[in-house]
């Protein structure tokens, strides 16, 4: 019925909070890599980068249009296009200046839309949670409930037991005394027991 608690290790709560730091950065490094082997002010490489991101771009506009629009996909998408955009720039740019920008801005942006989805996701976890604590105490009270009437019924079944015994040990002790005449009890007006009607029939 009680489920363990589990404590998540510090890294599980850590890892999501860094994880868009940690995309921006690595594209940007690999940008980084891609200009020192080749890629500073070659054209074709941005005109490659531009195509890219402004397909996926395209992607995420098609997948956030209409009622129907899937809001993960089209996240993933415009996220895509910003790193490849991010990408080209550092590969492009001679300088760090631009690059260093551009990654600061996409890891605000990243962030932001993170801390979106992270409220989301908290609001959910305690809308769970709450459900879940509220079921196991109407559970609990059910049980509680339970527990007293049958402890109630065993009670009564035991009051009962015992009585029967007491009733079935005077019997036992009445008709034991010496001189014991259940002729002489009728005679006196005393009620009969059932020992007395049974023995008048023997």
């Amino acid at each position: 019925m009680n489920e363990p608690i589990v404590h998540r290790h510090w890294l599980a709560h850590l890892a999501p909070k860094a994880a868009p730091a940690v995309a921006t950065s690595t594209v940007l490094i690999l940008g980084r890599i891609w200009n020192a082997n080749g890629a500073e002010h070659s054209v074709g490489n941005a005109a490659l980068m531009v195509v890219l991101a402004a397909g996926a771009a395209t992607a995420g506009a098609f997948a956030s249009a209409g009622r129907r629009g899937d809001s993960v996909i089209a996240g993933t998408a415009f996220a895509t296009s910003g790193g490849l955009a991010l990408a080209g720039v550092a590969g492009y740019a001679d300088g760090l200046s631009l690059p260093l920008l551009l990654w600061a801005l996409a890891t605000a942006i990243a962030y932001g839309l993170a801390a979106r989805y992270w409220r989301t996701d908290r609001r959910d976890t305690t809308a769970h949670e709450r459900r879940t604590t509220q079921r196991r105490e109407d559970h609990a009270h059910v049980e509680r409930v339970e527990a007293l009437r049958a402890g109630a019924q065993i009670e009564v079944a035991r009051s009962g037991a015992a009585y029967a015994e007491q009733l079935a040990t005077a019997l036992l002790t009445r008709a034991a005394l010496p001189g014991f005449d259940p002729k002489a009890l009728a005679s006196a007006g005393l009620p009969e027991l059932p020992a007395a009607e049974s023995t008048k029939e023997h």
